[in-house]
């Protein structure tokens, strides 16, 4: 296999969309510089309001667990959560 992709879907509380968007924006770039096993990790809006998709690529379930517990993911996911309509709806898909 080579690596595992992953959608995420997160539901955001009407209001909550520039707070949540601020967030993330601290977020992706921690990902970036300190998860070695990760190549990709951006939001994109969707054409729902309040909706959201991250597009996230691992090089194995190692680099995912990684990414799961690792501080920065904890810290700002916590800061994510008052924004969120719901738990995220995560979909994980292997490599070809």
């Amino acid at each position: 296999m080579s690596g595992i992709g992953v959608i995420a879907t997160l539901r955001v509380q009407p209001g909550k969309e520039a707070e949540f968007e601020g967030v993330f924006a601290e977020l992706a770039p921690a990902v970036r510089a300190n998860e070695p096993g990760n190549s990709f990790y951006k939001l994109f809006r969707t054409a729902e309001t309040g909706v959201y998709k991250v597009l996230e690529c691992y090089d194995d379930e190692a680099a995912v667990a990684a990414h799961r517990a690792s501080d920065h993911f904890r810290t700002l996911g916590a800061k994510l959560d008052p924004c969120l309509a719901g738990a995220p709806e995560i979909e994980s898909l292997p490599g070809v």
